[in-house]
């Protein structure tokens, strides 16, 4: 029972860890965004966002997926706290992490002339990406050390050296935009590379990895099994941008870059905002997945705990987001955006579904199960397209919320069936009744906050509220214990 509540307690402090971490990280991407806007106006933003856009695409391709291929193989070779276990697989991820930083910087040298004109249309901007090809570099070397803080499952240290290198190259920032206004445009994402580098590498130091020397042949094969999977992680990223592309284009030609507009502000709110939540989870997730990758049996435990806690912490979010999203809308964009709220209510119930998929897709990801991996991405990506462009076409951005449903309804079915398939995983009798009533009560508020009369359905949402935060602390209390988790805080502090 201490085993299973142990393992409980570690998803809560996982989740709290980098979910107050991620809310300081949106504050610093806010005022960051603020500023930009007051000292270079509109025009200027639009260069920073094309910029970055040309940047992050090139080093999403060249960086071969490392980033999260490479934290499977070390979590999976750390054995009982050994860090010798690991020096050998880590000498092998800092010189790809330092080789694709070089591969990228050069491909932005190279074709700096192309992107210039492909992304703004004329080569007035070569220079600027000659400039700034040194951050692919600085980036990558930078991931390289976040790689292995998570492998190890280093929470803390990963957590620190997040905030500390977004808020001091925040800090820098602020005066080169203050004094030099659009010419700090490329100085200052200089500077933020910089600071994430020098701050990953201060935070490195408490890691003590013994040096070894690799040979050329040894990082070769390790090399070649971690950009294997990289390549399909890599593959499944552009499969997904391209697919948002396309139902992008259909928007525009059916209803204008204004609608275009409403369908990125509504999913960027679900997934940059709601979606965040998987993101925190899945730090400490997908490495201790991966450590128990050729376990069927501990793996099955593992699914089941993160489904649960995900169904619990989402839930009274969805709620909350049913009650306030009007208000929400209007802080995060202005009034003109209320004309995405029908599309959001949909998406939010699609994230019930998410939540339950997510945590079994890690699963093909932690088994390093390629080929079913981008045969699911490509059919996935596909199913997305369909049913996004059938959705605008029926109900406009009402219907993409809905296609947004009934897709991770139908990722969710699928995943399950895959994995009960090939792994043999299958969900407990307690987690389906739990789920159920989580989705009836997001349901019946979904239903509430259609009501006209904005007294009733408001009382009735607190109603909700209240219910939805009983039952997860109730469920809580009863997986993890709150005294159990006070124990483990005091126990901690004297430590």
């Amino acid at each position: 029972m201490t085993d299973s509540k142990s393992s409980y307690l570690r998803i809560v402090k996982a989740t709290s860890i980098f979910g107050g971490v991620q809310f300081l990280n949106i504050l610093i991407s806010i005022v960051r965004t603020k500023l930009i806007a007051i000292f270079i106006g509109p025009s200027g933003m639009g260069i920073i966002s094309l910029l970055n856009s040309a940047l992050n695409m090139v080093s999403g391709i060249t960086a071969l997926g490392i980033e999260t291929s490479a934290i499977k193989h070390i979590s999976q070779q750390y054995k009982e706290n050994d860090l010798n276990s690991v020096s050998s697989i880590i000498t092998v991820v800092k010189k790809i992490a330092f080789l694709t930083g070089i591969f990228g910087m050069l491909i932005v040298m190279i074709f700096s002339s192309w992107l210039s004109q492909l992304t703004f249309g004329n080569p007035n901007y070569t220079y600027l990406f000659i400039y700034l090809s040194v951050t692919l570099l600085f980036k990558q070397l930078s991931v390289g050390k976040m790689i292995v803080f998570q492998g190890l499952r280093q929470l803390k240290i990963l957590a620190k050296a997040s905030f500390y290198g977004n808020f001091i190259g925040l800090l820098f920032s602020i005066p080169l935009y203050y004094f030099y206004r659009i010419d700090a445009i490329v100085p200052s994402i200089v500077v933020a590379s910089v600071s994430s580098l020098l701050v990953s590498f201060y935070y490195s130091r408490s890691i003590k990895i013994r040096k070894c020397n690799v040979t050329n042949s040894q990082v070769l094969i390790e090399a070649k099994s971690i950009i294997k999977l990289g390549v399909m992680l890599t593959l499944s990223g552009l499969l997904t941008l391209v697919a948002s592309y396309i139902v992008q284009i259909y928007v525009g030609k059916n209803g204008g870059l204004t609608e275009v507009g409403f369908y990125n502000a509504g999913f960027t709110l679900l997934n940059s905002y709601v979606g965040i939540v998987f993101t925190v989870m899945s730090t400490d997730y997908f490495p201790k997945l991966s450590s128990i990758s050729n376990n069927n049996i501990k793996i099955r435990e593992s699914v089941l705990e993160q489904s649960y806690m995900s169904i619990l912490i989402i839930t009274p979010i969805i709620i909350l987001f049913f009650a306030f999203v009007p208000l929400i809308i209007k802080i995060l964009y202005t009034s003109k955006f209320i004309s995405i709220i029908p599309m959001v209510r949909f998406g939010m119930l699609a994230m019930l579904f998410r939540a339950v998929s997510w945590s079994m897709g890690y699963v093909l990801i932690a088994k390093g199960d390629s080929k079913v991996f981008i045969k699911t991405a490509f059919g996935f990506n596909l199913l997305s397209v369909v049913l996004n462009m059938l959705g605008y076409y029926l109900y406009g951005l009402e219907g993409l919320g809905f296609s947004f449903l009934i897709y991770y309804l139908i990722h969710l079915i699928v995943l399950k069936r895959i994995t009960n398939k090939r792994y043999d995983f299958c969900f407990d009798l307690e987690f389906y009744r739990t789920y159920a009533i989580c989705i009836m009560l997001c349901f019946v508020t979904f239903f509430i906050s259609y009501l006209s009369n904005s007294l009733l359905k408001y009382s009735l949402m607190i109603l909700m509220i209240i219910l939805s935060l009983g039952f997860v602390l109730y469920n809580l209390n009863k997986k993890i214990g709150f005294k159990f988790l006070y124990n483990s805080i005091i126990k901690k502090k004297n430590d």
